[in-house]
């Protein structure tokens, strides 16, 4: 009798955590190397694939990520407060992607973050503007997309720390996204002066500058050329001359990983305008 009762038991606690474990909307999560993939799965058959991988990762398991996924309502306005004007999520995949290690966790990282995320349940056109958004402590999501693609569509962009993900329908003209973006990036390298050696911020401050007076010139080739010139020389000093490490007790700042995912989306937008090149966009 009493074995039964244990074996009820134990039998019932596991019908139990298992609802609780797929509330999280993460399953299959598998780490190899310096990469975790795992597939986001939801009610009304949500879902994708998602890879994130590092460049250099300690202690890296799937407890250490603190992932979760859940559907979110279009018209929350917990999460639309925090999208500007033209930015809408797209009814055909409402999901909120967080990626929000514990302080206690043991994962640190130097670098550079890289998120994809795989769905079938998005269509990749010519003209999409579908884009990967990322939202840093609750504050506005930013457009992250480094490369996107079809099958039916992906997306990746890359983070020097984590917390929120989205796939949005982003209508912005390109030419003000791509303004945005020069701004943020000569915004991070004002923000964090002080913790980059001087000579080589100054060398930074002005490889932005010609990039945009490139791109303000039409010269769009030559300005991609220079964005990456710029993240090729972060990349070069990181360490010493740029803090380039990220860890979960949150006690460091990862100033030559954000500069390198602004510089990579900064490319994917200009890159993305000398494909579609009109006074239009």
């Amino acid at each position: 009798m009493k074995r039964t009762a244990v074996l009820f038991l134990f039998a019932f606690s596991c019908l139990v955590a298992a609802p609780a474990l797929r509330a999280q909307g993460i399953v299959d999560p598998v780490v190899s190397g310096d990469t975790l993939t795992a597939r986001i799965d939801l009610p009304g058959g949500i879902g994708a694939d998602l890879t994130i991988a590092f460049e250099r990762a300690v202690g890296l398991t799937p407890d250490a990520l603190g992932l979760s996924a859940r559907l979110v309502d279009l018209t929350d306005p917990a999460i639309v407060s925090r999208l500007t004007s033209g930015i809408s999520i797209p009814a055909g995949f409402p999901v909120l992607l967080a990626i929000e290690p514990p302080a206690t966790g043991g994962l640190s990282f130097s670098g550079i973050a890289a998120v994809g995320l795989h769905t079938h349940n998005l269509t990749f056109t010519a003209d999409t503007p579908l884009r990967l958004f990322k939202s840093s402590d609750g504050g506005a999501f930013e457009d992250v997309t480094e490369t996107m693609g079809m099958g039916s569509y992906r997306a990746r962009g890359t983070s020097p720390g984590f917390s929120e993900w989205l796939i949005v329908a982003d209508v912005r003209p390109l030419n003000s996204v791509i303004a945005g973006k020069f701004n943020r990036l000569q915004g991070l390298l004002a923000e964090h002066e002080a913790a980059i050696q001087p000579a080589v911020h100054a060398d930074l401050v002005d490889r932005v500058a010609a990039a945009r007076a490139s791109y303000q010139a039409g010269e769009l080739v030559t300005a991609i050329q220079q964005v990456e010139g710029f993240a090729a020389a972060v990349q070069a000093h990181s360490g010493g001359e740029i803090p380039d490490v990220w860890r979960s007790a949150r006690d460091l700042t990862n100033v030559a990983g954000a500069l390198r995912a602004a510089a990579g989306t900064l490319r994917f937008s200009i890159n993305l305008k000398s494909n579609t090149a009109g006074p239009s966009l």
